[in-house]
């Protein structure tokens, strides 16, 4: 392989890692948009903002496919409670202001 193939696959391997990026933030917003409804639902039934068992739930779901996709289940429990913790600041949040 020359240096010029080698920059020209470099460059599509980025290009496709930029689109998946994008792609991840609009997946992002879409689940901040859902959970948003979750935290005024849960401020206008009085709901606490944390459901301990459901993110037990969840996490060993995500930690099943973690192994299942060959992602590291450290990444993504680090990335579920950095997630959820925003999450769970949000609806705090919509409890106050109601």
């Amino acid at each position: 392989m020359t240096t010029d193939d080698a920059a020209g696959q470099l460059a599509s391997y980025r290009g496709t890692i930029d689109n998946l990026d994008t792609a991840l933030l609009y997946i992002l917003a879409e689940r901040f948009r859902c959970t948003e409804l979750v935290g005024h639902l849960k401020a206008e039934q009085a709901m606490p903002a944390i459901d301990n068992e459901r993110e037990r739930r969840q996490l060993d779901r995500l930690m099943r496919i973690a192994n299942d996709v060959g992602l590291s289940r450290r990444f993504v429990e680090g990335l579920m409670t950095m997630i959820v913790g925003a999450v769970v600041e949000r609806h705090r949040e919509i409890a106050a202001e109601k």
